[in-house]
């Protein structure tokens, strides 16, 4: 019987270089309050949320993409057709066929890149660094791409006083590459089906009937999520810590998904974190762009010299499914 021969990759992968596109529309609370009974002073105390971005007729969920990968192609140093691996994570493009990932991959200019999407809710950018760092390291990439990417403000119900001034739009990307220490830490990551109802498109499109349905949206028990987020998603940000041989004391920043500012707060307070640790709170201007919160939110911590290039950073995102993915990285 013939011996397959064995992949050889890189020892180790690490983030190389990180990019972002927000769109140019800032919408504030007060245009959320046009549909909904609310006030600013909730939404604030609710959420944290005081502007998101919401995206035109040319924001297309590609085109925010490649806007941002091209930065983090930039910013990693490398040219486009280095790229062998092309992995897009959201819930809003809508085409079920072809991956919005090809298209990506030919535009940016790669050399016939795999490209594939996801679809792993507010955990995407999680699984999508885990699927790269495996490729880099089994083999079968030298460089891989990873976006999150939605316009959810599509998927928005405006007169849904729970969800209404929660979603924005926007990319982040990161460039994932070889490193000759370990740079990416081990991923604790799952999901508890059993809660998926929690989080959930109102109409499935096979069920949906413009004559007298509304647009499909994303509705959420929001008591529900919140206690499942703080309590839960807290131990597996521990197990994240303890996976990678890392301990609150020595992590200098915290990257959340992007998805309440009081839930960033419990599990901030949770983890017991050191006052040195930078926290991000992207969500405050930029609401919760599902899979690409992440990556946006690193990608202004970085800009804006909150976090630097070296320091320890854990990323941890949940959301629908119900799903989760934490790890501990090396920040570009």
């Amino acid at each position: 019987m013939p011996k397959i021969k064995p992949s050889k990759g890189a020892p180790y992968a690490r983030i190389l270089g990180v990019g972002g596109y927000r769109p140019t529309r800032v919408v504030p609370n007060e245009v959320i309050l046009e549909t909904i009974d609310s006030s600013d002073e909730w939404i604030r105390s609710r959420s944290g949320i005081e502007t998101r971005h919401w995206a035109n007729d040319e924001e297309t969920v590609a085109a925010m993409s490649i806007e941002a990968s091209g930065k983090a192609i930039a910013d990693a140093g490398i040219s486009a057709e280095q790229i062998g691996g092309v992995i897009v994570s959201t819930v809003s493009h809508f085409k079920q066929t072809p991956a919005v990932a090809t298209e990506i991959a030919d535009k940016l200019g790669t050399n016939k890149a795999a490209a594939f999407d996801i679809s792993a809710g507010c955990a995407g950018f999680g699984y999508g660094l885990t699927l790269a760092k495996g490729m880099i390291v089994e083999g079968s990439a030298e460089y891989v791409l990873v976006i999150g990417v939605e316009r959810l403000s599509d998927l928005t119900d405006l007169e849904d006083r729970a969800t209404a001034f929660l979603f924005g739009d926007g990319a982040g990307a990161v460039v994932v590459g070889p490193s000759p220490e370990p740079a990416i830490g081990p991923t604790v990551w799952g999901s508890e089906g059993d809660k998926s109802d929690t989080i959930k498109q109102t109409v499935a499109w096979t069920e949906y009937d413009s004559s007298k349905d509304k647009f499909p949206a994303i509705t959420q028990e929001g008591q529900a999520v919140f206690r499942w987020a703080v309590f839960e998603m807290a131990k597996v940000a521990q197990q994240a810590l303890d996976a990678a041989g890392i301990s609150p004391a020595d992590l200098d920043v915290f990257i959340p998904h992007q998805a309440n500012e009081r839930i960033i707060d419990s599990m901030v307070k949770t983890l017991k974190l050191p006052e040195h640790v930078t926290v991000a709170r992207d969500v405050r201007t930029t609401g919760n762009t599902s899979a690409a919160s992440i990556p946006l939110a690193m990608e202004r911590l970085l800009a804006t010299g909150e976090a630097k290039s070296g320091d320890t950073a854990l990323v941890i995102g949940f959301g629908a499914g119900l799903v989760y993915a934490a790890t501990v990285v090396t920040l570009p």
